[in-house]
């Protein structure tokens, strides 16, 4: 097993624990409203919350974005011989 998976059951036991450890009723307010909740569902569904937005958050980007095709469509109806026939001159003179 690798340390992220040992890690993880470690998480996930501890909040196991955590969560069994509060099972307890306890007024929450929401807004404008009070709500008698036991404390195993408000932790639970934080914690599934908070993995839900971790692993959106931290979830790798399909699309590699290359800079240079991006500059190439956005100039390609562009002029690219703009030299002045003096410039060309000038340059052509080694």
């Amino acid at each position: 097993m690798s340390i992220r998976t040992i890690l993880a059951l470690v998480i996930v036991v501890l909040l196991t624990v955590v969560i069994m450890q509060n099972t307890d009723e306890v007024k929450f307010t929401l807004l404008f409203s009070t709500v008698y909740m036991s404390k195993v569902g408000v932790l639970t569904a934080v914690a599934v919350g908070g993995f839900i937005l971790g692993v959106l958050v931290a979830r790798p980007k399909n699309k590699k974005y290359n800079i240079g095709e991006h500059y190439d469509e956005l100039h390609a109806d562009e002029d690219k011989n703009t030299l002045s026939d003096e410039d060309r001159d000038y340059i052509s003179k080694d």
